[in-house]
C-alpha cells in the first residue's frame, strides 16, 4: 500500500458531564484524528495526548509537531505493505507513544479494511463480545458521588473504578462498598501517593476491590513492588507501562499483578498486543483502560480487548458515557450483560461523519497530495 497523504484534525468536544480525577477536573475533550489514505481506501487513527501535561507529557500541541514534522513525513509516498513496516519506520523516534499509535492506528484500519476483515478478527479477537465497566470521576461532595455512581450501576454497568486522591480515599470507598457490597469495584489513584501512605492502602486492602491501579509515582515500579509486598489486593500498572518492556520489568519484580493496558501509552496496537501475549505466558491478567476516545479510538480498544487474555472489565463503555453527538458512527451501546459488542465489518467498524467532524474542529493540515 502507498500511502499517499495524512490529514491532522485537532478537533475540540464537550464533555456530557465534567470528568475529574487526581489531575484535575475536565470539562472538554480535545484530541487529534489522524485520516491516512492509500490505493482509494481511507483509515483513521486517534491520538489520546491530551491539553496539558497531566497524565503524560504528550500534549495536543507535541503530538501535533511530532507526527506533522516527523512522523507523517517518514511514511508518506512510501510503500508500506503491513502495520510492522509503521513500527519499523518509527524505531528511530524516541518516546511519544501517543502521537505513533495515532499513526498506526489509522495504518491498521486501512490494512483491515484492504482485507475485507475486521480490525478485531486480523488481531486474534475470540470474543464477538467485551465486559466493560465504566471510570467514575471524583465528585464535589459524597452524595452527588453515590448519586452518579447510582445512575451507572441503574444503567447497567456490573464494575465501576473510582478515582481517588489524599483527602477522598478511604471513607469514600467505605461509603461505596457499604451502598453496593457485592458490585465489581476498584479504585484509582492516578500516581497520586507516596510509599508513606501505604496506611491508606492497607485500609483499602479490606474492602474487597478488584485492583488498586497506579497508587504511586507515575514512572515507578520499584516502591510499587514494596507496595505489593504489603497488601493482597492486586496492584495495577497504568501510567508505568510505556512499552513491552517496561511490562516485562514490572512483571519481573512483582510491582503488579495486573496491567493495564492503554494503546497510546503503550506506543500502538502492535506494543499493546506483545504486552497482552507477555502476561497471558505470565498468568498476569489485562483489561483495556479508557482516555474519553471518540469512537474512533473507542472502536480499537473493543478489537484489542476482544483479545483472550483481556479477563477483567474494561474502561471502555458506551458512546453516551462522554459525549452527546460522537465525530463517528455507528455508537456504541451498552448490552443488558454489561457488554459492548465488537465491531466485525472491515477495518475498526466506524466511520467519521465530515459534517460531524466540521463543527468540533479547530485545525487541520495536510501532508501529502491530500
Amino acid at each position: 500500500m502507498k500511502i499517499e497523504s495524512i490529514t491532522l484534525h485537532h478537533i475540540d468536544m464537550p464533555l456530557v458531564a465534567p470528568f475529574e480525577t487526581s489531575f484535575g477536573r475536565e470539562t472538554h475533550r480535545p484530541c487529534i484524528l489522524i485520516e491516512m489514505r492509500a490505493d482509494g481506501l481511507t483509515g483513521w487513527g486517534e491520538c489520546v495526548a491530551g491539553a496539558g501535561p497531566w497524565y503524560a507529557y504528550e500534549t495536543i500541541g507535541t503530538a501535533w509537531h511530532i507526527i506533522s514534522d516527523f512522523l507523517a513525513p517518514m511514511i508518506v509516498g512510501q510503500e508500506i505493505n503491513e502495520p510492522i513496516g509503521i513500527v519499523e519506520r518509527f524505531a528511530s523516534v524516541r518516546g511519544h507513544p501517543m502521537a505513533r499509535a495515532a499513526v498506526e492506528a489509522a495504518f491498521w484500519d486501512l490494512y483491515a479494511q484492504a482485507r475485507g476483515v475486521s480490525l478485531a478478527r486480523l488481531i486474534g479477537a475470540t470474543r464477538d463480545r467485551v465486559t466493560v465497566g465504566v471510570s467514575v470521576g471524583i465528585e464535589l461532595t459524597l452524595e452527588a458521588q453515590l448519586a452518579s455512581i447510582e445512575r451507572f450501576v441503574a444503567a447497567g454497568y456490573a464494575r465501576i473504578k473510582l478515582k481517588i486522591k489524599p483527602g477522598w480515599d478511604v471513607a469514600v470507598v467505605r461509603a461505596v462498598r457499604e451502598r453496593w457490597p457485592d458490585i465489581a469495584l476498584q479504585v484509582d489513584a492516578n500516581s497520586a501517593y507516596t510509599p508513606d501512605d501505604a496506611p491508606i492502602f492497607r485500609e483499602l486492602d479490606e474492602m474487597n476491590l478488584l485492583l488498586i491501579e497506579q497508587p504511586l509515582h507515575h514512572d515507578d515500579i520499584v516502591d510499587h513492588a514494596r507496595l505489593q509486598a504489603q497488601i493482597s489486593t492486586p496492584i495495577c500498572l497504568d501510567e508505568s507501562i510505556h512499552s513491552p518492556e517496561h511490562a516485562r520489568w514490572a512483571l519481573d519484580i512483582d510491582a503488579c499483578r495486573v496491567i493495564n493496558i492503554k494503546i497510546g501509552r503503550v506506543g500502538g496496537l502492535t506494543a499493546a498486543r506483545q504486552i497482552h501475549d507477555l502476561c497471558a505466558e505470565r498468568g498476569v491478567p489485562v483489561w483495556c483502560g479508557g482516555m474519553l476516545e471518540t469512537n474512533v479510538g473507542r472502536a480499537v480498544n473493543l478489537a484489542l480487548a476482544a483479545l483472550p487474555n483481556f479477563s477483567l472489565p474494561g474502561d471502555i463503555s458506551a458512546s453516551a458515557r462522554y459525549y452527546h453527538r460522537d465525530i463517528a458512527a455507528p455508537d456504541f451501546v451498552l448490552n443488558d450483560d454489561s457488554t459492548i459488542t465488537v465491531p466485525d465489518t472491515p477495518g475498526t467498524g466506524v466511520a467519521v461523519l465530515p459534517e460531524r467532524l466540521r463543527d468540533v474542529q479547530v485545525r487541520e493540515v495536510i501532508i501529502g497530495k491530500g
